[in-house]
């Protein structure tokens, strides 16, 4: 008796892909974020945001955090969250998502979870300093 596959599922809908249109892809682009951008930190990331650009996701992960194996699946899960809660990042910023040690024990609820709560500070750092001291 043969064993019956799965049919292999189509590719994402055309929202639901990751296009180069919004990925840092160059070096310099890296370097304008990291030199140029305001940070937010969290337990087990650097968040660093660039506004006035659209939407962009660049990831950094450190030999410190892993071996090869370990630094890829750590991109793959930070790319899975940008690619399915879009909300959760600001749309007219550049952003660098800088993994720590520790990240690599995360899966994408953990992450998803960490980059919600960092949403408060992210907000304070993108209002500027005129419209944090009219909050108060």
């Amino acid at each position: 008796m043969v064993a019956q596959l799965e049919p292999v599922a189509a590719s994402p809908a055309p929202h639901q892909r990751f296009p180069k249109s919004e990925r840092l892809l160059r070096r310099g682009q890296y370097l304008r974020v990291q030199g140029q951008g305001r940070r937010v930190h969290t337990t087990h990331f650097v968040v660093l945001l660039l506004p006035g650009h659209p939407r962009r996701l660049g990831v950094t992960v450190a030999k410190k955090v892993g071996v090869a194996v370990v630094r890829n699946r750590v991109k793959r899960v930070l790319r899975e969250v940008f690619r399915r809660e879009k909300a959760l990042f600001p749309a007219d910023c550049e952003v660098v998502l800088v993994a720590r040690h520790g990240a690599e024990r995360l899966d994408y609820d953990a992450v998803k979870a960490e980059l919600v709560r960092a949403q408060a500070a992210i907000a304070r750092i993108l209002a500027g300093p005129g419209e944090r001291n009219a909050s108060r």
